[in-house]
């Protein structure tokens, strides 16, 4: 399907109002998994040219997804990963747990963004980052697309390790999966229950009697303030 490539219009938009000098886009993967982190990735770009064939990494096949990821490294002007893994999101909920992992990626940058691009609706950055939300950013903006790439092969090639035919977990097919639901995913969970990768506040475990036991209550009371919209009572 033909589809409009990214621009650099909200990145202008922010460097005239704003005066950014700085501006990094954000995305993220592994929202809805049942296992393995979520992970996030800032990128800096510039307003120089994008490679051919950029767009949001759902709308591109694996294939060049792996062929693209190398060529933005090197595109873009500066690129960070940041993740929370299944024990944080279990413990924080996962608004706080994206913010985790965000930070961790923001502040992976050689220099500390002017402002932020984040694709959704939703500020889950909220102060001292300055944000604009853009809904399907990772289709419209050069520096999510970028972001929303370089987060989705490295997040499938962590997946895959953690699922190779000589792991422990091969029986999870998380090479195949990336840990979001699928037959296999579902029959090796009823067959030997989760594993350290996986979070364990999920409902998914409602649904195997075997092993709800080991379910968590899904995070406290200060990240449930957050998910409503209130705030921590500390700094990540």
């Amino acid at each position: 399907m033909p589809y409009e490539p990214p621009t650099h219009t909200v990145e202008r938009s922010l460097r005239a109002t704003t005066g950014a000098r700085t501006v990094a886009g954000v995305d993220e993967v592994g929202r809805g998994a049942w296992a393995g982190p979520v992970t996030v990735c800032a990128a800096v770009t510039g307003l120089r040219r994008p490679p051919d064939g950029l767009t949001d990494s759902k709308l591109i096949t694996p294939r060049r997804r792996a062929e693209l990821d190398p060529v933005l490294r090197k595109w873009v002007t500066a690129y960070a990963l940041g993740h929370s893994s299944p024990q944080e999101i279990d413990e924080l909920g996962m608004t706080a747990a994206l913010r985790l992992a965000a930070v961790r990626a923001l502040e992976g940058l050689p220099e500390r963004p002017d402002a932020v691009i984040l694709d959704g609706k939703h500020d889950y950055l909220g102060a001292p980052w300055k944000v604009r939300t853009v809904i399907k950013g990772d289709q419209s903006c050069v520096a999510v697309a970028a972001a929303s790439v370089i987060a989705k092969v490295h997040r499938d090639t962590m997946m895959a390790g953690l699922g190779s035919e000589t792991g422990e977990y091969q029986d999870f097919a998380f090479g195949a999966n990336a840990g979001y639901p699928s037959p296999v995913h579902r029959a090796a969970l009823e067959e030997r229950g989760p594993t350290p990768h996986h979070r364990l506040s999920w409902s998914y475990l409602d649904a195997l009697p075997r092993w709800q036991h080991l379910k968590k209550v899904r995070f406290p009371a200060e990240a449930a303030a957050l998910e409503s919209g209130g705030q921590l009572g500390f700094d990540f």
